[in-house]
């Protein structure tokens, strides 16, 4: 008789999808240099400031954050950890999504958001090895331990005119922003794009770049969430 090994799976102690969700974008803040509040996170997740509340309170019983006065948050390391792992995972998934799906990268984020709390820790080993383990989303967002990579990437913000950039990076709160994603999709203005930085106008807060000697206006309230080199 043939014997037959089977995988053990691993105990995957793992927070809800919802709490999930707050440690991740409390770790982006983390890692930007945010002021970690609740009414931060509740005008990010868009839900009222009594939900978050709650949310928090539930998260700080269980060890995944911990108070640090004056309406400040902080994870702790159960937490940062929990938030590693779940970035780590949709990240991936956009890859997957837009390698081996073809989804179209301005859907990639959110495609992989309804994904990413499923996958187990054998399967997020598994996609590490197939994606050649990437150290930045299709958007240009570092994974976590990767932030060295971008860290000197700059805001299409601070850039003066007539400068040429390369597009790296799109900053993860515009990935939430279906509408932006697709505009920059459609005029090039995605990781890898070259360009020249045109006009910057800041009596009505506008950039225009020169994409492939394409003009693309942008709003300062999206140009900061461009980074180039």
């Amino acid at each position: 008789m043939t014997n037959v090994t089977f995988l053990k799976k691993s105990p995957d102690p793992r927070p809800t999808p919802t709490i999930e969700d707050y440690l991740a974008i409390i770790f982006i803040m983390e890692r930007d240099g945010e002021d970690v509040i609740a009414a931060r996170l509740a005008e990010t997740l868009e839900v009222a400031p009594p939900t978050v509340t709650i949310t928090l309170k539930r998260m700080e019983r269980d060890g995944w954050i911990r108070s640090t006065g004056r309406k400040g948050i902080q994870m702790t390391d159960a937490g940062r950890e929990a938030a590693r792992s779940v970035i780590r995972r949709h990240m991936l998934t956009e890859w997957m999504l837009a390698r081996m799906l073809d989804i179209p990268w301005s859907r990639v984020h959110g495609e992989a958001h309804q994904i990413e709390h499923t996958i187990s820790p054998e399967i997020e080993a598994q996609m590490r090895i197939n994606l050649d383990d990437p150290q930045l989303c299709p958007h240009g967002n570092p994974l976590p331990g990767y932030e060295y990579v971008s860290a000197s990437w700059t805001p299409l913000t601070d850039v003066q005119p007539d400068l040429q950039v390369t597009i790296r990076r799109i900053h993860e709160t515009a990935e939430d922003n279906p509408e932006l994603m697709s505009f920059l999709e459609e005029n090039g203005v995605i990781p890898g794009a070259h360009a020249i930085v045109g006009e910057v106008l800041p009596f009505n807060q506008t950039i225009t770049l020169l994409v492939d000697d394409h003009p693309v206006t942008l709003g300062f309230q999206s140009a900061r969430f461009i980074f180039v080199e």
